[in-house]
């Protein structure tokens, strides 16, 4: 199947996503990966569990059971030293009081709602203003601050934990009794999949994310300007100064916004543009030049300096790429780490912001009696 969608990437991705050197993706002799628990606190009067999956290769990604969080993900550099590859905090506490959504599930819905308002047939509903006068992430106390319930699943090649969370009715002003189950699967080609299904009883909205602060250099060791980028995208969501879509949708050509090619987050980020101004560095939607409805590859980022290299494959349209701009170096991290501004950069796949407010985006209703599916893959290589 991924010789098939590299078959319909621009040459650079093909190139970059074939590179000699790259880790050997041969996993058919490997050991099957592992699941081990953990207590990790409590919230909401329930006992929350932390996941680790851990493939043959060495690769170990650990998940809370609140918020469905990503607190530790340990990737290969050139030289096959496992380092964590994401920002976070080493207890639960610090990421009920002080966490930026590091690692967490996003939802209901993912990225900002203008004014915290939008109709559905005709009836109006209204949202938390947690994010100056709009609604984000979901509200006050969003899909990232609930206690999931949790099952795990294996293969002989994957490990794997399914969570669950039923949303009633009215829960942070949406409507209908949302049944959400998101899967993340660890595989020994050091790939994780993120699997999200849900239904409802009741038509309402559901856009589902994962927000994850990469930083490719390995335990934070310093920003992420160097690291390179690349996305699959001809267009970007232009933002006014509540970062609420403008609703149109505007070309990357000849703009700061251009990352067709591998580049420096940082290359263009000080750039004289209005948009960088009113997000203080990138935090924009980026509609992908996709060619099915499919998973794709349609993203790539690396470290020049350790080598790693992270390929983004999803079957959403669109992707908010964060550079880290609020991080101000106030919140201490694993490793007594302080996150400094652009100490992480974000790649969440989904819809567009605001789109229950603009028909010409794509919808992100859902039906009674339909389901809602998406899948995003992030896969770890080495440049060497």
């Amino acid at each position: 199947m991924r010789n098939l969608l590299l078959l319909s990437l621009p040459l650079a991705l093909v190139a970059a996503a074939c590179q000699p050197g790259t880790s050997d993706n041969n996993t058919a002799d490997m050991d099957a990966p592992t699941i081990s628990q953990r207590a990790f606190g409590r919230a909401d009067s329930q006992q929350v569990q932390l996941y680790t999956l851990r493939n043959a290769r060495g690769m170990a990604v650990s998940i809370s059971t609140y918020g469905g969080i990503i607190t530790e993900w340990t990737a290969p550099d050139k030289n096959g030293t496992y380092e964590d590859v994401v920002l976070g905090f080493p207890a639960l506490a610090d990421y009920q009081h002080d966490s930026p959504y590091f690692g967490a599930l996003i939802g209901r819905y993912g990225n900002r709602i203008g004014r915290g308002r939008f109709t559905l047939n005709g009836q109006s509903y209204r949202l938390a203003a947690n994010n100056g006068a709009n609604h984000l992430h979901g509200g006050l106390r969003g899909f990232d601050k609930r206690v999931w319930s949790a099952e795990e699943i294996s293969s002989d090649s994957t490990a794997g934990l399914i969570l669950r969370y039923t949303s009633p009715d009215g829960e942070e002003g949406y409507p209908g009794k949302l049944s959400t189950e998101v899967s993340y699967t660890l595989g020994n080609d050091n790939s994780l999949s993120i699997d999200y299904r849900a239904t409802t009883d009741k038509t309402t909205i559901v856009n589902l994310t994962n927000h994850t602060y990469f930083n490719l250099s390995g335990n934070a060791r310093r920003n992420v300007l160097d690291q390179l980028v690349q996305l699959r995208a001809s267009r970007f969501v232009p933002v006014d100064n509540g970062l609420i879509p403008t609703g149109k949708l505007d070309s990357v050509t000849g703009t700061p916004f251009d990352f067709r090619t591998l580049k420096p987050i940082g290359q263009d980020i000080a750039a004289k543009h209005e948009q960088l101004r009113r997000g203080r560095g990138f935090d924009h939607c980026w509609v992908f030049d996709r060619s099915g409805e499919g998973l794709e590859l349609l993203g790539r980022a690396e470290d020049p300096t350790s080598g790693r290299v992270l390929e983004l494959l999803t079957t959403e349209p669109a992707v908010q790429f964060y550079s880290g701009n609020f991080l101000d170096g106030k919140l201490t991290g694993k490793g007594n780490v302080r996150y400094e501004q652009r100490y992480g950069f974000c790649l969440e796949t989904g819809h567009y912001p605001d789109s229950p407010n603009r028909r010409a985006f794509p919808s992100t209703v859902l039906e009674p009696g339909h389901t809602y599916q998406s899948t995003t893959v992030y896969r770890f290589s080495v440049k060497k």
